[in-house]
């Protein structure tokens, strides 16, 4: 045993260590920060407009089509914790708001220098961090925020997949390794000049707007987080899974509409310019797709089921939408009907597979957009039809070019998703023990991990 004043000592050193790291960290970011401002760049844009007057819409349309994608954080939010228990629903958001902000200050300080940053080897893009590289360019920034709400997007998807049992601090550290590293440098491969973009078939690897980039990437990361944490009590009884309602399917509706309208700034706000007017025909493809998957999986339920199940018909929306990410511009609304169509079901019979294989994702988040995530990449290289940028698949005479580089990306974004993610959540479980103790599981994540709850008038000790 310690004594007392060998503790103190202790904690005084900790202290100076904490100050002494953050010190360290303010003279960097000062001295990377005096570097920004010497450069002359074009920080006010006026040599940017001066030199191509319409740029100022495409600005415009990019960010705010960035911010509707952002605004898609309130939707996550409102879907995991509307599919989960009341009493972890605080923690459910605490993470949605960590995911964003503590990602896009990681992102900022090095992914984005690794996603978009000079090719090396067709494996890692070697940018400087902090956007010292950019030359305070009005250009670069635009394309940061961009890439920074895609990336918040795709550490977000995880979340559902592991929710009611992870412990908040774990979910720190995952936050960090997904936006700094996992979805950096699986988007370099394909949208950074990699080699997944430069593979000798078809067009090189494909992906719109990021069925592959950003929702496999969650969606398998996602797939890792809940087999190395384990199903959550009750979940299984006798090998057999029992269904664990969520509390609000009111939340969850909101949450998906609100995701469904944040779409429209995914999908069409990829063509990174007002002046593509495809943007309309991407419009309507995500509509269809999404309306589609909804119907699609509703009519399964029914099938199955004898009940119209609404949690079934809100998670087919987001497989829709998920599946039509990839293809979305280079495919007619038939063919967006349909791809939204099968995703739907794809939904239902991941959501099966996994239970059968005693995987518990509690919201749907692994079947939604790993499984929709690898489906939409396979449809650029069936259903491309060469209206736009010359991409055909292969039912509209483009060979099986097309679909293998298609193939190749799916099969590799599933490996590094989930192999990256599973040694991750392995090496947390070693340091800190990622799953909560059984007794803070039980009498929910809130009180014990945030000091208070959503609704303290309603959660009893043990229940909801």
């Amino acid at each position: 045993m310690k004594s007392f004043q060998e503790l103190i000592g202790r904690k005084s050193l900790r202290k100076k260590l904490t100050v002494l790291t953050v010190a360290c960290l303010l003279t960097l970011l000062f001295s990377l920060g005096s570097v920004v401002w010497a450069k002359s760049g074009d920080p006010s844009g006026a040599a940017t407009i001066a030199a191509e007057a319409d740029l100022a819409i495409d600005y415009v349309w990019v960010l705010i089509s960035g911010f509707l994608v952002m605004f898609m954080q309130a939707g996550f939010a409102l879907v995991e914790a509307g599919f989960c228990r009341a009493k972890n629903v605080v923690n459910l958001i605490s993470k949605n708001l960590i995911d964003f902000s503590l990602g896009a200050l990681v992102f900022f300080a090095f992914g984005y220098a690794l996603l978009v940053g000079p090719d090396s080897g067709g494996l890692i893009g070697l940018g400087q961090p902090f956007l010292v590289g950019s030359s305070y360019d009005v250009g670069e920034y635009l394309n940061f925020f961009w890439m920074m709400v895609f990336a918040a997007t795709a550490a977000t998807i995880v979340s559902g997949a592991v929710a009611e049992r992870i412990k908040f601090k774990a979910y720190l550290i995952y936050t960090v390794f997904v936006t700094g590293l996992i979805y950096p440098l699986y988007g370099h491969w394909v949208w950074g000049g990699g080699w997944l973009a430069n593979l000798p078939f078809g067009g090189g690897h494909l992906d719109f707007a990021g069925s592959g980039v950003v929702h496999a990437v969650g969606g398998f990361v996602g797939l890792a987080g809940a087999v190395v944490l384990g199903p959550r009590f009750g979940k299984f009884r006798k090998g057999k899974p029992q269904a664990i309602p969520g509390h609000s399917m009111t939340l969850a509706a909101l949450g998906v509409f609100i995701l469904w309208f944040g779409w429209f700034g995914f999908n069409p706000g990829s063509t990174f310019s007002a002046h593509e007017l495809r943007i309309a025909v991407i419009a309507v493809n995500t509509t269809l797709a999404a309306a589609a998957g909804a119907l699609s999986i509703l009519l399964l339920a029914k099938w199955k089921t004898g009940s119209w199940d609404l949690g079934l018909g809100l998670n087919g929306v987001l497989g829709g939408l998920v599946a039509v990410t990839a293809p979305c511009a280079w495919v007619e609304g038939w063919a967006a009907l349909l791809i939204g169509a099968i995703g739907g079901g794809i939904v239902y019979g991941g959501m099966s597979m996994l239970e059968d294989w005693g995987v518990d994702d509690p919201v749907g988040a692994v079947s939604v957009h790993g499984f929709n995530g690898l489906w939409g990449l396979v449809a650029v290289g069936l259903f491309a039809d060469g209206t736009y940028g010359g991409v055909t698949g292969l039912f509209f005479g483009g060979g099986f070019g097309q679909l293998v580089s298609q193939l190749i990306g799916a099969l590799t974004v599933f490996c590094w998703s989930f192999g990256t993610g599973y040694l991750m959540f392995k090496a947390i479980d070693i340091l800190i023990d990622v799953r909560v103790s059984p007794q803070v599981e039980v009498e929910g994540l809130d009180l014990w991990e945030h000091g208070g709850e959503a609704y303290p008038e309603m959660v009893r000790k043990g229940g909801i």
